[in-house]
């Protein structure tokens, strides 16, 4: 038993997964910056990306099911060549489906990505955005150099088009500590962000979503790098909150990686534990009601998700204070 399945068992808890509302597909790890808390390891040398056929299988298989949600994530979603047909795809289902980016705001200044603020508005498209502060200075640190200037810019370009002000076109912003410690109570740390980012900058947003940062993969080597993992580790356990279990993101979500192979989240997914049964799981060959009846499979890691308010691709699972 792990640390993490020993402590529920201490408060009693149990996890399990219901039916799946969310298909989490990783179009890849191909990104136009490089960001130190990012536990994909993604970055503009990254060559995985998911083939034409897998996402054609994909997409068959996720027209055939109920879950309403697709996430995409990266890496950046929009630099894979077929992200456009995707959606279209996606959104012209007989049972459309709501389609939610995991946008990386830069890429919107970059040459020949110009289409899409256009392109998610017109379809619709639910955009979920890294800004880790309202000040330059800690943007730029977690980010890379100019990221903060790139990103204001594109979120205005986001606003004129009704991304953050009409409700169909919801702008979520996503808050990462930029070092070893919990993210603050999201409410109190949301009217902040919409504050000041209107105040300086006149940008709208619908949400903040606060999530913690992963000790795995790229951010791993960075707290290790400044002899701050052991501390880390130790914060996220001694946080543990058992009232964050039921909302975890790994009950209603299944996660697909970019060879369209089945995990538990995308954190399990960055550390290769697959799904099996029987045999690795292919999400073409997922029965809903066999994966409802699997069991998660956790590690020490899974304490990044229920330490303090909780953390999921959401934000926050619980209010605390």
């Amino acid at each position: 038993m792990n640390p993490f399945d020993r402590k529920l068992e201490e408060h009693q808890q149990t996890l399990t997964r219901s039916l799946p509302k969310i298909l989490q597909l990783n179009t890849g790890k191909l990104c136009n910056i490089t960001c130190t808390h990012c536990h994909v390891n993604a970055g503009p040398g990254r060559k995985e990306l998911i083939s034409s056929e897998h996402l054609t299988r994909t997409l068959d298989w996720f027209e055939t099911t109920d879950i309403a949600t697709i996430d995409l994530t990266g890496g950046t979603p929009e630099m894979h060549p077929e992200f456009r047909s995707l959606v279209e795809r996606v959104r012209s289902f007989d049972q459309p489906r709501e389609v939610l980016t995991r946008l990386n705001a830069t890429i919107i200044e970059e040459p020949g990505y110009e289409w899409i603020p256009e392109f998610h508005a017109k379809h619709k498209v639910v955009c979920i955005a890294s800004m880790p502060c309202y000040s330059p200075e800690n943007v730029n640190e977690q980010r890379g150099d100019g990221v903060f200037d790139r990103s204001i810019t594109a979120f205005q370009k986001l606003n004129k088009l009704g991304y953050g002000i009409d409700p169909e076109l919801p702008l979520h912003l996503v808050y990462n500590p930029n070092g070893a410690f919990l993210p603050p109570e999201q409410k109190a740390l949301e009217a902040d962000y919409k504050r000041e980012m209107k105040k300086h900058f006149d940008i709208d947003f619908h949400n903040l979503f606060c999530i913690a940062n992963m000790p795995i993969a790229r951010y791993a080597v960075y707290l290790k790098r400044n002899k701050q993992l052991a501390e880390y580790h130790k914060l996220l356990v001694e946080s543990f909150n058992p009232a964050s279990i039921d909302n975890l993101m790994c009950r209603d979500t299944i996660s697909v990686d970019w060879q369209g192979r089945v995990f538990d989240c995308d954190f399990n997914q960055q550390l290769d534990m697959q799904l099996a049964n029987g045999k690795p799981l292919d999400i073409w060959d997922v029965d809903i009601e066999t994966f409802a009846a699997m069991p998660i499979i956790t590690g020490s890691h899974c304490f990044g998700c229920t330490a303090g308010s909780g953390s999921s691709c959401g934000g926050a699972l619980v209010e605390i204070g």
